[in-house]
């Protein structure tokens, strides 16, 4: 049976707020993807930030709800962390403080629908470029995590590594009078602290060789390892199709995923409020919020096969 996610008034009136303003879907859009699911039983899906806006995560680059129209904030740079102590000061402050409210976000009916399919069997894998788990809470298990995680912490000079939640009681036994109150997480799982308190904040360090740590996610200006960019190719070459859900691709790991997928004829789907950089290239684009449709996709789909 399709597992939905019925959210409150209040936890859906404080989530809206990251998603941006759309259309809800007409009869040709749920005809299309209908068909579109229906036709195709080997499917890669590949997801992005407007996934997780509904469970109250804000994506950088949508049109005045977005963390670009609503602050002057610019990700962490790869570079920049690897080089000043200060930097890294000033990201795992802002990290610690906004980990319990980050960890705690759970999947919403989007993450959930996904599962569904993928218990259908009608999906190869699952992409993401999310870093913030919620394919794994809502149960999905063939999931690649394009950019990493923020759940996985590794030192830059030894193979150390911890996860993220052992992290978080070390950070707390040497900054227990850090606190915070905050408005806005970010997509990557920060928040905006004042000069004093990021002053004040001790960095950590690996236990092993005192070398700095960082969450193990392919920050700007960093490249996805080549290791997992193959897997993703032959993933895509072991599909039929292409489904996106909630994401702009306009970063080129993830734009590369469908061109790889139109030179090799697959069908390419985009499910996404606004406009993407492939809009131009794919067969199928849906502009409407994911979970406004998708849950009743994944229903139809779950009793036509019980047929």
């Amino acid at each position: 049976m399709l597992r939905r996610i019925q959210p409150n008034l209040k936890e859906l009136t404080r989530h809206i707020v990251y998603v941006p303003k759309h259309k809800p879907p007409n009869t040709e859009d749920v005809e299309i993807l209908r068909e579109f699911l229906t036709n195709h039983r080997q499917i890669l899906v590949l997801t992005g930030a407007g996934i997780s806006t509904e469970s109250g995560i804000p994506d950088y680059r949508s049109e005045e709800v977005g963390l670009y129209a609503r602050s002057n904030h610019k990700p962490i740079q790869y570079q920049e962390f690897v080089k000043y102590p200060r930097v890294r000061q000033r990201y795992w402050a802002r990290n610690f403080i906004g980990w319990p409210r980050f960890s705690s976000i759970q999947p919403n009916a989007t993450h959930h629908s996904i599962r569904e399919l993928e218990k259908l069997g009608r999906v190869t894998s699952i992409v993401t470029q999310n870093v913030d788990r919620l394919h794994h809470k809502a149960g999905s298990e063939n999931v690649i995590e394009l950019h990493g995680t923020g759940y996985i912490v590794k030192c830059l000079k030894c193979p150390y590594e911890i996860s993220r939640e052992e992290l978080q009681k070390e950070l707390l036994k040497n900054n227990p009078d850090m606190e915070s109150n905050f408005s806005m997480i970010r997509p990557d799982g920060d928040v905006e602290l004042s000069k004093e308190q990021v002053e004040k904040f001790k960095s950590p360090l690996c236990p092993k060789c005192e070398g700095p740590l960082k969450p193990d996610i392919v920050f700007f200006g960093d490249n996805v390892p080549k290791a997992r960019v193959d897997l993703i190719r032959n993933q895509v070459s072991s599909s039929d199709a292409v489904f996106v859900l909630g994401s702009s691709l306009t970063v080129y790991s993830s734009y590369r995923i469908i061109l790889q997928a139109r030179d090799e004829n697959k069908k390419i789907a985009i499910l996404n409020i606004g406009p993407t950089r492939a809009d131009d290239i794919v067969d199928i684009k849906v502009s409407t919020k994911c979970g406004d449709i998708l849950p009743e996709l994944c229903s139809f789909l779950t009793k036509n096969l019980s047929q």
